[in-house]
């Protein structure tokens, strides 16, 4: 028993160690070029910043920049309160829709290879990294309009929500799910990394259980609840932090159209900084607590 423990032990070290090296690239990377501008940023975002030429003077004035960005700033404050309301919002339906694609495209059926060939190659090629690269997400927008409205001009969506409010049910939940539907191949298009991830996590299940489980009597609906869902709830954990970041570096996000605008075209280095520090820790708090709050559902099949 002991020279069992003493393998496995092994085993999960040597896994360890290569998972260091796989990231060591990033990491030496981050430590090389990243860690000095990042800290030049912070010292910036508590100083006025002076420019001339050949030199930038730094002068210290506290939490100025930040009262500017939050007080003086006519639109900081409210991009931020929009953009984070998108950020759940998309989160949400981009993890949703990623995982029933997922599930799928990994049933079995006749011409399975070239299903996944069609739908991933478009879709990675447009996801968020790639569109991010662009200066704005032009035709992502095209897109959305196109499927958005018929050959009549008429929004479907806005029909039905037009529909529902007559009805009297014109809450500010469907609202929102109105909004998911009006933006459909905006999510679809961000959801390609996320659905090969959860793709991979699906393959790793062992057939052995769905046969048990069948056997047993159990329910598709119930297997998806008792067998899948536990065993790649991990799997979840890493699309929602994947996908909360993605959407934070997304070119048609206002809160950094603003930063990039403070600093570009006013050359306002210190409130731009600021700035970009608040909407930094905000970001990084709100990760924070909701990986804490689904880590608590997570399963771990030691």
């Amino acid at each position: 028993m002991k020279k069992q423990k003493n393998k496995l032990a092994g085993l999960q070290k040597r896994k360890a160690i290569a998972g260091y090296l796989f990231i060591l690239p990033f990491i030496l990377g981050f430590l090389l070029f990243m860690v000095k501008p990042m800290l030049d940023s912070l010292q910036m975002s508590f100083s006025l910043v002076t420019l001339s030429p050949g030199s930038v003077a730094k002068q210290w004035i506290g939490i100025e920049n930040y009262r500017v960005a939050f007080r003086v700033d006519p639109d900081y404050s409210q991009n931020l309160v929009n953009e984070l309301s998108r950020m759940i919002l998309y989160s949400i339906g981009i993890i949703v829709f990623s995982f029933f694609v997922a599930l799928i495209l990994n049933q079995d059926f006749k011409g399975r290879g070239l299903v996944r060939a069609i739908f991933f190659l478009p879709v990675i090629l447009s996801s968020g990294v790639m569109l991010g690269l662009e200066e704005n997400n032009y035709l992502m927008a095209m897109i959305s309009q196109t499927v958005e409205t018929t050959t009549q001009n008429i929004s479907v969506t806005g029909a039905l929500q037009t529909i529902l409010r007559t009805a009297g049910v014109g809450t500010r939940a469907y609202e929102w799910v109105f909004e998911i539907i009006d933006n459909i191949y905006d999510i679809a298009v961000a959801s390609g990394i996320q659905i090969i991830i959860f793709l991979s996590g699906l393959q790793t299940i062992p057939k052995s259980m769905y046969e048990a489980a069948d056997i047993e009597g159990c329910t598709s609906w119930e297997s998806l609840w008792k067998i899948t869902f536990p065993m790649i709830s991990s799997i979840f954990l890493v699309n929602w932090i994947y996908t909360v970041v993605d959407f934070c570096m997304r070119s048609d996000n206002d809160v950094m159209d603003k930063i990039q605008t403070v600093m570009v075209v006013m050359l306002d280095y210190g409130p731009a900084s600021a700035m970009s520090w608040a909407y930094f820790l905000i970001v990084t708090a709100f990760i924070g607590i909701t990986s804490f709050f689904i880590s608590k559902g997570v399963y771990y099949n030691d």
